[in-house]
């Protein structure tokens, strides 16, 4: 993917080893071995986003597309602006991410709105997010409370060698992903999705995770559609290669052996390259409405 027209996001931060983030919150790290059971990769780890609505959904929920939220939150000490993107793997994220920024700050103009866009914060090891402590084990995550994305680009190396998912595309859709999330928080879905888990079952909760999962996949989609031009040879296929690699079917027979489908979290392989082929056909936010009818 050829991103040499975008500079750097200026929205990113430098945590450090362990750092500090967004204020308050709760551990993270405990609830870890409940929620996954296993390291999923980019959208598994989004699992986290779940665990950051519960305190998002009690600290006030959002509304419209511009919904409101807590601000990012400044962090003593830590390097700040594109001058933090100085590695490859950064530079190439700041550079997704700046084109995350123009791409849906044109989709919400044309509907009559401003976008505010996440703030990407790099860490190595371990970091406090607003949402808690979390470590790098954990991989990517996003965090409705303070609006922030959480990456330790070692993870990258991860999605190669562990899950065969190579490329600067499939490192794209990572931070796509990520800021569909993003998108999620500032539209109210996110939100929506939190207050009815608070009252489902497991297996429905599930289902709705699921849910706002493959829609981030289709905002990712989106997103890459929107910016076709930049495209090269190879990375749709490398984009729909992770999305397999990651998918809840393809990690549980893996990690255990077997399939629990009423397990599920972020939906099979074969979903989230649906979902993500889907943002990807249309470029439209539009067809990814994951919540109307069978996924």
């Amino acid at each position: 993917m050829r991103l040499d027209d975008f500079d750097p996001s200026n929205n990113v931060r430098d945590l450090g080893s362990g750092g500090g983030g967004g204020g308050g919150g709760f551990n993270l790290l405990g609830l870890l071995p409940l929620l996954l059971g296993r390291r999923m990769g980019c959208g598994g780890i989004g699992m986290l986003v779940v665990v950051g609505l519960i305190y998002f959904a009690m600290s006030g929920g959002l509304g419209g597309l511009t919904g409101g939220g807590s601000a990012p939150q400044a962090t003593s000490g830590a390097a700040t602006g594109a001058a933090v993107c100085d590695t490859e793997a950064r530079r190439f994220t700041c550079q997704v991410l700046a084109s995350t920024e123009q791409t849906w700050g044109k989709l919400f103009t044309a509907q009559g709105s401003t976008y505010r866009a996440p703030t990407l914060n790099f860490y190595q090891a371990g970091v406090r997010s607003g949402c808690g402590q979390a470590s790098s084990a954990a991989g990517p995550f996003y965090c409705p409370p303070d609006q922030g994305i959480y990456l330790d680009t070692s993870f990258f190396d991860e999605l190669a060698q562990r899950y065969g998912a190579a490329g600067d595309f499939a490192q794209a859709y990572v931070i796509a992903h990520e800021v569909g999330h993003h998108i999620q928080n500032l539209t109210g879905q996110a939100g929506e999705v939190t207050r009815r888990q608070q009252s489902a079952g497991e297996a429905e909760g599930n289902q709705l995770s699921v849910r706002l999962e493959l829609q981030a996949d289709c905002y990712a989609g989106v997103w890459a559609a929107q910016n076709r031009q930049y495209l090269e040879a190879g990375d749709i296929e490398e984009g729909l290669t992770a999305a397999n690699a990651i998918g809840d079917d393809t990690l549980q027979r893996k990690t255990q052996g077997e399939v629990v489908p009423d397990s599920f979290t972020h939906g099979s392989s074969a979903q989230r390259k649906a979902w993500l082929q889907r943002g990807l056909n249309s470029g439209d936010p539009a067809v990814c409405d994951t919540f109307s009818g069978a996924i």
